[in-house]
């Protein structure tokens, strides 16, 4: 068995990103080939920063508070058009995801050059597809109309990051969530083919991404109060989805995050990877949880080696909403158990 590296998916609750940069390069140091800058901040919440785009855009009014996927989570407010009619002229203007990055790479290379940030570490960018933001924060019969003005609006933050940051440092994250949590049958997306057009939707974003840049996927069951929106019964749909990425990209994908639920450290679980077929691209097992430690992340590790022998591990989904004082002993179990 071969754990290749530590991956972190992108929010670390630490209090800037100079401290996280620094945070990771002590515990972890080249251990992990990426680092996020931790989504700090306004931006700790995944998506929910983005609701102020839409509460600003003078296209849309507030309409209606959107129902909890979990009864943990934090309510977003809905959005309509104030015209729909007028929705093919409907533009985005920065959205914010790539002045963040930009910012945040100073400080990257900076560190980078003090000796702090291993050389040949990349700096991480994660960026949740469109229409994770569009459920979020617009209401059900206006999602298809936004779709196309808000998706141009992440390709054009994305191509200002690309010609922002030297690619050869770069990495690109598309966190994928609501698209593998609505094939398992949770709510509806504004398409009615949820995996063909899902699988095209992503595709598209990864083939943005220039080979010289990597460009990975995490899959995600969602975290809104520390609870998944639907518990899956296996890695089966996660394989799917990668699978198929793998097979309609253009581009070679660099990884694949898949999320590993606390409670399963039975080969049962893992037995789905027996059929993933990503070719050379590094697989990403997030079974790292710091309520049962070291123990229990050995016990899912273990489970693992009984399907699949060589990938890297992370937590099944980011951390920026933890409790501070637990991030350092949550770091220090991925330290621990990648030894």
């Amino acid at each position: 068995m071969t754990i290749n590296n530590i991956h972190f998916v992108g929010s670390i609750g630490l209090e800037d990103t100079e401290t996280v940069f620094r945070t990771l390069s002590e515990i972890v140091g080249d251990k992990a080939a990426r680092y996020p800058d931790g989504e700090t901040g306004k931006r700790h919440y995944w998506v929910q920063w983005q609701g102020e785009v839409f509460q600003n855009h003078p296209a849309f009014e507030y309409e209606t508070e959107r129902e909890k996927l979990t009864d943990t989570a934090n309510q977003t407010k809905l959005h309509k058009l104030k015209e729909p009619d007028m929705a093919a002229q409907l533009i985005f203007e920065s959205i914010g995801y790539a002045e963040e990055a930009i910012n945040s790479y100073a400080v990257f290379a900076r560190l980078k050059k003090e000796g702090v940030i291993p050389q040949q570490t990349r700096f991480q960018v994660s960026i949740p597809t469109p229409i994770a933001v569009i459920l979020a924060f617009v209401v059900p019969e206006h999602r298809s109309l936004v779709e196309p003005a808000y998706t141009q609006a992440i390709e054009k933050e994305l191509q200002t990051i690309l010609e922002n940051i030297p690619h050869h440092e770069l990495a690109i994250q598309w966190d994928i969530a609501y698209e593998i949590v609505a094939y398992e049958g949770n709510f509806p997306l504004p398409y009615t083919d949820t995996f063909d057009g899902s699988i095209e939707r992503v595709s598209n974003l990864l083939d943005q991404v220039p080979d010289d840049v990597q460009a990975g996927t995490h899959l995600c069951y969602g975290d809104p109060g520390h609870k998944h929106i639907i518990e899956p019964d296996d890695l089966g749909n996660c394989v799917k989805f990668a699978n198929a990425l793998q097979e309609n990209s253009e581009r070679h994908i660099s990884y694949f995050h898949m999320p590993v639920l606390r409670a399963r450290n039975d080969k049962e679980y893992f037995q789905p990877l027996e059929d993933l077929n990503i070719n050379d691209a590094e697989l990403v097992l997030g079974l790292i949880h710091y309520t049962d430690g070291v123990a229990g992340t050995q016990e899912r590790i273990q489970a693992a080696n009984k399907v699949i022998p060589d990938y890297s591990i992370a937590t099944e989904c980011g951390f920026g909403r933890r409790e501070p004082e637990t991030i350092l002993d949550l770091l220090k179990i991925h330290q621990e158990v990648s030894d």
